[in-house]
């Protein structure tokens, strides 16, 4: 049985792997975790994510949107306080104005996830080719997506993070064909095959 060669780096990657990259998110409140986690990202790596994931969940009160976009230069700071919290002011306020900008979408579409899920009608997209590698950074979806994004004001939403982000809320199933994440994800879930969309390996 096979299984993606990453996942086996440390103890939280297989946790991550096996129990939510790329299971399908219809959830606005763990949608804004995850891409708020992706945009924490930039510049750092993922594992370093996952080891300070508990530390951002106090920092941003586990991640509550609607408690995000009313932070004011208090909360900034009690951030920015938070022991083992990634200090970059930049970035703590691109979280705030995301949120801001999450609310927006939601007032027009209801969830933030219809809006996501609306590029991809609502099914897993299967890749020709991304189930025996390589996989791409980023492709012509997140490129959409992000500049639809960035056009509404969102900050670190650049399309490898947002790639990033389609993987880990299962709009984009990017597991190993022989892995059983992906068995799983192709037997339980609406799925749609595609070719390969512009892709930057």
């Amino acid at each position: 049985m096979g299984y993606c060669g990453w996942a086996s780096i440390d103890e939280l990657d297989r946790q991550y792997h096996d129990h939510e990259w790329g299971i399908l998110v219809h959830d606005d409140w763990r949608m804004f975790e995850h891409l708020t986690l992706e945009c924490l990202q930039c510049g750092c790596s993922w594992a370093l994510m996952l080891k300070k994931r508990e530390i951002f969940q106090q920092g941003f009160d586990n991640f509550e949107f609607d408690k995000a976009a009313a932070y004011d230069e208090s909360d900034i700071e009690r951030i920015l306080n938070t022991e083992g919290m990634i200090r970059s002011p930049r970035k703590v306020w691109a979280m705030i104005n995301n949120a801001q900008c999450y609310q927006k979408v939601r007032e027009e579409y209801g969830f933030f996830c219809d809006y996501i899920w609306g590029f991809a009608g609502g099914k897993t997209i299967l890749y020709q080719g991304h189930a025996s590698g390589p996989i791409p950074v980023s492709n012509g979806l997140s490129a959409r997506i992000s500049k639809g994004l960035r056009r509404r004001g969102f900050k670190y939403v650049g399309a490898v993070t947002i790639y990033s982000h389609l993987q880990a809320c299962g709009t984009i199933n990017d597991h190993d064909k022989e892995c059983p994440c992906y068995q799983h994800i192709v037997a339980n879930y609406p799925t749609v095959n595609k070719r390969r969309d512009h892709e930057v390996i």
